[in-house]
């Protein structure tokens, strides 16, 4: 049958989970909340995985 080549639906799996990870990971950290957290994700969502990896070097921005 045409059309029904699971390496396609494997290969999109992968590609989709690679780009929730960085989300998901914010989401559950307990480095940020609030807006900030917010704006991380939107920053992720937007812009690249480049600013997950601030993320992980910056964040939080502010002290607490």
């Amino acid at each position: 049958m045409e059309g029904s080549d699971p390496s396609i639906a494997i290969i999109l799996l992968i590609v989709a989970i690679g780009w929730l990870l960085p989300i998901i990971i914010i989401l559950r950290s307990s480095k940020t909340s609030g807006g900030e957290k917010l704006a991380w994700i939107l920053l992720i969502i937007f812009v690249s995985w480049l600013a997950w990896i601030f993320y992980w070097l910056l964040a939080p921005i502010k002290k607490s």
